[in-house]
């Protein structure tokens, strides 16, 4: 059986991604370290771990295996739930594969060495857009449909 797993403390698209999970008949789960109101809809179970630096993400990656999908935007929470077989979206609907998450893993860590040596430098500054909602609702459809197709 899918599920949808969220790395949900601050993932802007849980509303979106509840509302492809209740049309496809997805359980999902919001895995956080707290601080979120207990959704309504029974297809949803909020999943609070201990507090902690990368909790969430230890529970997701031993949770999410083949036939799951995961939306997050940490790249290591992504690069263990490729390995264990999920199918991983962005926020923006990028989606991360075997293929990919090497390369988004360097940027990761170029980035990090570069705001280290500069501590002025800022991010992209790219904020999330309608266009960005709208690419994620479509790849989280086809994520679901194909990984319900794998199971």
């Amino acid at each position: 059986m899918t599920v949808l797993y969220i790395d949900a403390d601050a993932c802007p698209v849980k509303a979106e991604a509840e509302r492809v999970a209740t049309r496809n008949k997805v359980p999902m789960k919001l895995v956080c370290n707290g601080g979120l109101r207990p959704p309504a809809n029974p297809l949803v179970e909020l999943v609070i771990v201990a507090e902690g630096a990368d909790e969430a993400d230890k529970w997701i990656a031993d949770n999410a295996g083949p036939g799951d999908v995961v939306v997050t935007s940490d790249m290591p929470l992504a690069a263990r739930c490729v390995e264990n077989g999920a199918r991983v979206l962005r926020h923006n609907g990028e989606q991360l594969t075997q293929a990919n998450i090497g390369a988004q893993l360097a940027m990761r860590d170029l980035m990090a060495d570069i705001r280290a040596a500069d501590p002025f430098t800022q991010g992209s500054g790219k904020g999330f857009t309608k266009a960005d909602r709208s690419r994620f609702l479509d790849a989280l459809e086809g994520e679901i449909r194909g990984a319900q197709k794998d199971t």
